[in-house]
């Protein structure tokens, strides 16, 4: 097992960190766009969060055959090319400018994010010792959020001084040039000993996991969270676009910037988990996210960004403890675990952001403060079944 500090830590912690990042800045390369290509497409924002949408979904389907296929070929296989198709996609996008070809081109980048997204967890849950395993799950969410910030800033600010066309081209350069690196630095694993199961039998295993209700708790918290988290963003891109701010899309995409709280939230995890336990971090999470999007409501537009880093810092801290939850909680198919968990996570954001925008379509702010109000009271009773399942298992 690798132990925390150790070099070999450091190695597998930074290349996969990196091939997070470059994950997310593929995923939401579209998200701060979303705008302007409404204006472009002559369609409604519901319509072209289709761009975003299409990505998650997909990916969310695509988890549990990429995570089956890697108990098969092994984790390092699966890492590598998830990470090499994303340019080969990226590239094949440009060549047209219909909506719906496009919404199909982010379709299949979706399928192909969902590899890296499904194993990479499970690679570090049997590769690092407990503490190293904490300490590296916070490491790499926080490259999550740099990717997601980096993907939606370049996105917005290329495609309001040049074109989406350009945005997606330098995009597919820097993927093609970050799979090579982390081919070359991911070393293949050593401690990984279970053998797959039946593919006749695999949804047994799937069973297993969700009739645990300490996991399915923790993965329904983290969907909800994440829902609330991605789409108040996009409503709020919507908002500052609009009267009275009237903000370009280059600006606007700086309020993903606030997403750096994210970052350092993370990395409090481990911290948090040697002092008190993961169920009580994640309600602590969701209430800082909670205060984050009331004060989000405010007009000044301060108020609207230091809303935004407390929305960040407590959806980052919540989903970090959430996911390393599940992995830990698993004993076994660890990678089809924490699949399931993202299966949920990304079906969540892509079906919060529909909810959220068409709260914001047909009712503004005050609608969406009302159905986003629903869903953190949600959070906050799923909070509260972990706790009394947890405890219940103890005893």
């Amino acid at each position: 097992m690798i132990e925390f500090r150790s070099r070999a830590y450091y190695q597998v912690s930074i290349a996969l960190a990196f091939g997070s990042f470059l994950i997310f800045c593929n995923l939401y390369l579209f998200q701060s766009m979303l705008p302007m290509l409404t204006e472009s497409f002559s369609v409604s924002a519901t319509k072209v969060n289709w761009l975003l949408a299409a990505g998650t979904f997909t990916l969310a389907l695509m988890l549990l055959p990429w995570a089956f296929a890697s108990e098969v070929i092994g984790r390092r296989k699966v890492l590598i090319i998830s990470l090499f198709l994303l340019p080969i996609i990226g590239f094949i996008s440009l060549l047209t400018d219909n909506l719906v070809l496009l919404i199909i081109s982010r379709a299949l980048m979706g399928m192909a994010l969902a590899g890296f997204a499904a194993v990479a967890v499970a690679y570090m849950a049997e590769e690092f010792t407990a503490k190293a395993f904490s300490h590296g799950i916070g490491a790499y969410i926080s490259a999550n959020s740099l990717g997601g910030i980096s993907g939606r800033i370049f996105g917005g600010t290329v495609t309001d001084y040049f074109d989406w066309q350009t945005a997606v081209a330098g995009m597919a350069f820097l993927s093609l040039i970050g799979a090579i690196i982390v081919a070359l630095v991911l070393p293949k694993g050593k401690a990984i000993t279970t053998k797959a199961p039946p593919l006749s039998q695999y949804h047994k295993t799937i069973a297993q996991h969700l009739k645990n209700k300490k996991i399915l708790c923790a993965m329904l918290i983290g969907g909800v969270n994440f829902a609330l988290f991605m789409n108040l963003y996009s409503v709020t891109g919507f908002r500052l676009v609009a009267a009275p701010y009237n903000m370009p899309i280059s600006a606007a995409s700086m309020i993903f910037l606030c997403y750096l709280s994210g970052t350092i939230s993370a990395r409090l995890v481990g911290i948090w988990c040697q002092r008190r336990s993961a169920i009580s971090g994640m309600f602590f999470g969701a209430v800082i996210s909670l205060l984050g999007m009331l004060l989000i409501s405010y007009t000044s537009l301060v108020v609207i960004l230091i809303g935004l880093n407390l929305l960040s810092f407590g959806a980052f801290f919540t989903h970090s403890l959430a996911y390393g939850w599940v992995s830990q909680q698993a004993k076994t198919a660890r990678s089809t675990a924490t699949a399931l968990y993202l299966v949920n996570y990304y079906t969540s954001g892509s079906l919060g952001g529909f909810f959220l925008l068409y709260c914001w379509q047909h009712g503004g702010w005050s609608k969406v403060m009302l159905g986003a109000g629903f869903l953190y009271l949600l959070v906050f009773w799923l909070c509260y079944c972990l706790r009394h399942y947890s405890a219940v298992k103890e005893h």
